[in-house]
Formats: C-alpha cells, sequence, structure tokens
C-alpha cells in the first residue's frame, strides 16, 4: 500500500480576502459609490436620520463580519458584503459626527484619522505587523476589519471637506483620482512600503466613490444630476454583483509590508 500523500496547506489557502487586482479596485470603488447613496438613502430620503441610520447599519456590519471572520474559506460575496456595511455605516457615522455633533468637515476628519492611527498603532504592537498580505487569524481579521471600517468612515469626511471647499463633487473627485494615480505610481515606481499605499489607496477610494454618489443623486443646483438614490443604489449593485461574478474574484495575498 502506497504513502498518503500530505498536501500542504498555505497562507494563500485560508487566505479569506481577495487579491488586490484591478477587479478589486474597481469593485471597492463601486462599493464605496453604494455606500454614500444607500445611507444617504436612509437618513436622508427616509428620513431615518443619521443616528438612526448609523444603528441600522452597524447591525448588519456586526451580522456580517461575525458571519466572514467564522467563515472557514473566502467568500467573495460575504467579504463584499461586510465592505459595503462599512461604507454604508461610514457614510452615516461621518455625516453625524460632521452635522448632527456639529464637529465640521475638518474637526470630523482629523478625529478619524486620529483613531484610525490608533488601530493601526495597537494593531502593530499586539501582531508585529500591519501587513494584509495573509489575513489567516481571527485576531489579525478583526483588526483589519476595524480598519477598513475606520478608513471608509474618514474617506467620507474627506470628501464631503473637499466638495464643500469650492471644488464641488466633480472637483473633488478629480484631485482623489489625481491622488490615487500618485499612489499607484509610488507603488510601481518607489521603495514606500507597499502596505503603507494599499491603505493610502483604501482611504482615497472611499471619497472617490462618496463624490461619485453625491454626483449621482445631488440636485442640479448643487453640481449633481439629481437622480433616485434609491435606484441609483440598485444599479449600482447590479453593477458590483456582475463585477464579482463575471471577474476572478479569488482569495489571494495583498501588498507586503510590515
Amino acid at each position: 500500500m502506497s504513502e498518503p500523500s500530505h498536501t500542504t496547506v498555505t497562507a494563500a489557502d485560508i487566505n479569506k480576502i481577495p487579491a488586490v487586482t484591478m477587479a478589486f479596485w474597481l469593485i471597492k470603488i463601486a462599493a464605496t459609490t453604494l455606500g454614500e447613496t444607500a445611507g444617504d438613502a436612509v437618513s436622508m430620503t427616509m428620513k431615518l436620520g443619521y443616528a438612526v441610520g448609523t444603528a441600522i447599519f452597524a447591525v448588519f456590519f456586526i451580522i456580517s463580519v461575525i458571519a466572514q471572520i467564522r467563515a472557514k474559506s473566502f467568500h467573495p460575496f460575504l467579504y463584499w458584503a461586510v465592505i459595503i456595511t462599512t461604507t454604508t455605516i461610514g457614510t452615516t457615522m461621518a455625516d453625524f459626527a460632521d452635522r448632527s455633533l456639529g464637529i465640521g468637515y475638518v474637526g470630523g476628519s482629523l478625529i478619524l484619522f486620529a483613531i484610525l492611527i490608533g488601530v493601526l498603532v495597537f494593531w502593530r504592537l499586539s501582531t508585529g505587523s500591519v501587513s494584509v498580505d495573509n489575513i489567516t487569524s481571527h485576531k489579525v481579521e478583526t483588526f483589519y476589519w476595524v480598519t477598513i471600517l475606520f478608513s471608509n468612515t474618514l474617506g467620507t469626511a474627506l470628501g464631503d471637506f473637499l466638495a464643500d471647499s469650492g471644488l464641488g463633487y466633480e472637483g473633488g473627485a478629480l484631485v482623489f483620482n489625481c491622488m490615487l494615480i500618485l499612489v499607484a505610481t509610488a507603488y510601481y515606481w518607489t521603495k514606500i512600503s507597499p502596505t503603507l499605499l494599499f491603505w493610502a489607496a483604501f482611504i482615497l477610494t472611499r471619497p472617490l466613490g462618496a463624490t461619485l454618489g453625491d454626483i449621482l443623486t445631488k440636485p442640479l443646483d448643487q453640481g449633481g444630476l439629481d437622480l433616485s438614490r434609491i435606484s441609483s443604489s440598485v444599479v449600482i449593485a447590479i453593477f458590483m454583483i456582475t463585477c464579482i461574478l463575471f471577474t476572478s474574484q479569488k482569495a489571494g495575498k495583498h501588498p507586503q509590508g510590515s
């Protein structure tokens, strides 16, 4: 009888996040745009307010992130469902802090940036690294999702701040596009930490999506197209589902770095 073969299980086999490809960033931008339109639909169109909207989306976030962390393998729709919940709750959280609490866009952005840095520092002290190359343990994955939550919330505040500064939604989208191009250039042509550049891109795609969402739904006199928030959300969701189905969404490595 022959000896049974032993298959080596690699980190990629148990990694539960998708490889960073162009499809990843395309879906991420769509998810952030959906977060803006869906968040505004609940808090503004349905007139539930930012606090109630945040509470509703917090429930969805907790349920989906627990399911994601407990999952034994990578499930594309589950992963992106968690991303969407972080963008929707990020929208209502940022709006609640900026508008309901009267902190303002600058104050809200500074507070969220401080929280985000604090999470990354705690992550580094707890695990020795903030690399997102292999998210393979419950502890690291928890840090990963908390970081994503505050990254998307910060991105919302930054998008609102830039749009309100006089640039408008189109100007804000142009600025964030240029910044993303700079990050991509640095990734391919410099030795800057890929992990640092990944998180920079992750943050910047949020306000880009937020400004795109505002362009779709804001009134014409505010520089928007005055489309329905609910119908826009449905169309974006269908676009996301199509992208997930027809692109290679497989577990893989993120940029390496400490």
